[in-house]
């Protein structure tokens, strides 16, 4: 069984590796996440199952801003294609909710489908690109969510966000 619960001291080691062994670049540092895990403004939470680390997800939220940023969701190999990304954004989502935010962003990279994909399916939106986002200068799609019920974003200027991909240059 899987549970996701806030990050604590005792997944530091675990994180770290996690991060090694699922990103080839733009990698948190152990001292990263040990920030992370008691500054107000971040939410991080992990997903186990037993003592086995599966996966974490980073929300970032600044201060006088109601828009929140999801930084980085990492899934071990063992436990892809089972849903554990999703899980993890909607509770990052429920986070957001619960601190007041209105609207999620994140970049993605360009050439990773499988994480567009998750994305656009919890109602993600591509709203613009960055040119050489990544460390190995790979681009970036930028993708907005509002969380807010469909009657209230009209009421205060959260219209769908959709133009297409291919003109954002």
């Amino acid at each position: 069984m899987v549970r996701l619960r806030r990050a604590a001291g005792r997944d530091l080691a675990a994180l770290a590796a996690l991060e090694q062994t699922v990103f080839s670049g733009d990698r948190m540092a152990p001292r990263q996440f040990r920030h992370h895990l008691s500054a107000p403004s971040s939410d991080l939470v992990v997903a186990r199952s037993g003592t086995d680390l599966l996966g974490y997800a980073l929300l970032f939220r600044r201060a006088g801003s109601r828009v929140g940023r999801v930084y980085s969701i990492a899934v071990a190999d063992a436990a892809r294609g089972q849903g554990l990304g999703a899980r993890l954004l909607q509770r990052l989502e429920s986070a957001a909710r619960a601190h007041g935010l209105t609207e999620m962003r994140l970049e993605v990279r360009k050439d990773n489908a499988g994480a567009l994909a998750l994305y656009q399916r919890r109602g993600y939106q591509i709203f613009g690109e960055r040119a050489g986002y990544y460390e190995d200068g790979c681009d970036a799609w930028r993708l907005a969510k509002s969380l807010l019920p469909p009657r209230r974003r009209a009421r205060v200027g959260h219209a769908p966000r959709t133009p297409d991909p291919r003109k954002t240059r």
